[in-house]
């Protein structure tokens, strides 16, 4: 009894079908449910922005007034747009709301599903590992060349040192994501065993 009460615990939120209960999707996971919380990377995004609204606004306002613009803002909102780009994809994978052919996906077993769900969060976490491996390479030749941006002429590895960093973030929530569903799927066949030996 107390197995089969730990194994509800770990498949997260459920339904009822036939007698049997049944864990919903990984996504139904609240963020309070994390060990890191993706509102994280909500702040996060919320601040960058903040950011580029203010950067924006401000090179609209000083051109406007002066028919100049500050050399800098051009390039740092592209920065701030590819962390953006980066910092919402994590949140998106820790919350399982990445893209998906949902045709495929739904089709099937709970079970299949399930599958499904670990395959996919896997190849997530492979693609995002490669990237960061890649990334950290352009950095280190970044790094090493000494190479500056064109607009401020600050070191090129201040912006690119990012890219490896959050890659790597977004493959540990794939692999996070992977794990529940590995876990939920454990819990979901000895739900089923436990439901057909009562019967």
């Amino acid at each position: 009894m107390a197995q089969e009460e730990q194994a509800r615990r770990d498949a997260g939120p459920q339904h009822v079908v036939d007698s049997v209960v049944i864990p919903e999707a990984a996504d139904e996971a609240r963020d309070s449910e994390f060990r890191i919380s993706p509102r994280i990377e909500d702040w996060i995004g919320v601040i960058v922005m903040v950011l580029l609204v203010g950067i924006t606004f401000a090179n609209v306002v000083v051109r406007y007034f002066t028919d100049e613009s500050f050399a800098w803002t051009e390039e740092f909102s592209v920065f701030l747009m590819i962390v953006l780009a980066l910092v919402a994809g994590s949140a998106a994978v820790a919350r399982d709301r990445n893209i998906r052919i949902e045709y495929f996906f739904e089709r099937g077993s709970a079970a299949r599903q399930k599958r499904l769900a670990v395959l996919s969060a896997v190849a997530v976490a492979v693609m995002f590992l490669a990237l960061a491996v890649l990334g950290a390479r352009i950095t280190w030749d970044e790094y090493t060349f000494g190479e500056t941006s064109p607009g401020i002429g600050v070191p090129s590895w201040w912006y690119s040192v990012w890219l490896p960093v959050l890659s790597v973030a977004i493959a540990l929530r794939a692999l996070a994501l992977a794990w529940r569903n590995v876990r939920a799927l454990k819990a979901l066949h000895a739900l089923k065993q436990g439901g057909e030996g009562a019967q």
